[in-house]
């Protein structure tokens, strides 16, 4: 079993920044990787990014690419999300997932424990 739980997100204006984190606890010794997701009111959850936890070699949406970064620390088994440049799209709940077996990383049902989720609010 596995727990997840994601804090940083809040309420920003257009051209801020968030740093989310996801802290994992329990059977953390063989992660494959973790990636973030997002839901907006009405639609379906989105990759956003994710990182493989041997390597770090990371993987993001198009609509995120050079805006957002996603790192980890091996030793906190925490991932994180630097978001730059937020803008009102990027409204969502924010989600962290891991998954133990190998896969694209981009598909909700590569990954088998979630986080809560955290709010994201960007104004414009």
């Amino acid at each position: 079993q596995v727990q997840m739980v994601e804090s940083g997100g809040g309420l920003v204006q257009a051209g801020g920044s968030l740093r989310l984190s996801c802290a994992a606890s329990g059977r953390t010794f063989s992660f494959y990787a973790m990636g973030w997701f997002r839901q907006a009111p009405g639609k379906e959850r989105e990759f956003v990014a994710a990182i493989r936890w041997s390597g770090g070699s990371a993987y993001y949406a198009d609509s995120v690419k050079g805006r957002f970064t996603i790192s980890r620390d091996n030793a906190k088994n925490t991932a994180y999300l630097q978001m730059n440049s937020l803008k009102p799209e990027d409204t969502a709940v924010y989600y962290c997932a891991v998954t133990y077996t190998r896969g694209v990383l981009t598909t909700t049902g590569e990954y088998d424990y979630w986080g809560q989720g955290t709010q994201v609010t960007v104004s414009s």
